[in-house]
């Protein structure tokens, strides 16, 4: 409970204030501060909270994409893409084959143009 001030007033109706005669906060009032004080303080913790946890949500999203690219990797393949890559097996043996008969035909020779001599150059003249 507060004290209730039963002291008489002095003078010519002017108040003089003194350190002891200030009147201090109430509990509430002190609860009040000390509960603006802890959200200031934790105010910029917040902020570098909320960061933090970007960071980790985007580093799990990043393993679990790695994650499935491997899964993917471990999956036995199917019988559609054995049929495609053996279509494509047979179609590079058939170009190689191809270009080994190029390559094992005789070349006809032909003889090169005989290239005219390179022409005189006069003698640098000094001037």
């Amino acid at each position: 409970m507060a004290k209730k001030d039963t002291g008489k007033k002095k003078g010519n109706g002017a108040e003089k204030s003194s350190g002891a005669e200030k009147k201090q906060p109430s509990r509430g009032d002190a609860v009040r501060a000390a509960a603006a004080q802890a959200i200031e303080a934790t105010a910029g913790q917040a902020g570098f909270t909320r960061e933090r946890a970007q960071q980790l949500a985007d580093e799990l999203v990043h393993a679990a994409g790695r994650f499935r690219e491997t899964l993917e990797e471990l999956r036995p393949v199917a019988a559609d893409e054995v049929v495609a890559l053996r279509g494509r097996v047979e179609a590079l043996e058939a170009r190689v084959a191809k270009l080994e008969a190029a390559r094992a035909a005789p070349r006809r020779r032909t003889t090169p143009a005989k290239r005219p001599p390179p022409a005189k150059r006069p003698p640098p003249s000094s001037a």
